[in-house]
């Protein structure tokens, strides 16, 4: 399983593809960042219960994509994540 993942800005194509090729492997993942536009467009309040049992991002990485270009973070372990899922409200 990917233990690595390094997260390129769409703006930096040349980086995408140089890390890809030069680090990729099956420990380390390399791709593109999906995310566009404002994640929170519409001015509705938040739900009062929250959906999610468990926060899947623990910080937000949008500095590292706008100066160097990537991020580096480190996958959740399989195990860590399905005891959170699992876990009894």
């Amino acid at each position: 399983m990917t233990e690595l993942v390094f997260i390129v800005s769409r703006s930096e194509l040349k980086q995408y593809l140089y890390l890809k090729h030069f680090y990729a492997d099956e420990h380390r993942e390399v791709i593109l960042d999906r995310r566009a536009g404002d994640r929170r467009r519409n001015q509705r309040p938040p739900p009062l219960a929250e959906r999610r049992r468990w926060e899947r991002r623990h910080y937000d990485i949008t500095p590292e994509l706008q100066s160097p270009g990537w991020a580096l973070v480190r996958r959740a372990r399989e195990s860590v994540v399905e005891a959170e899922l699992h876990r009894k409200p």
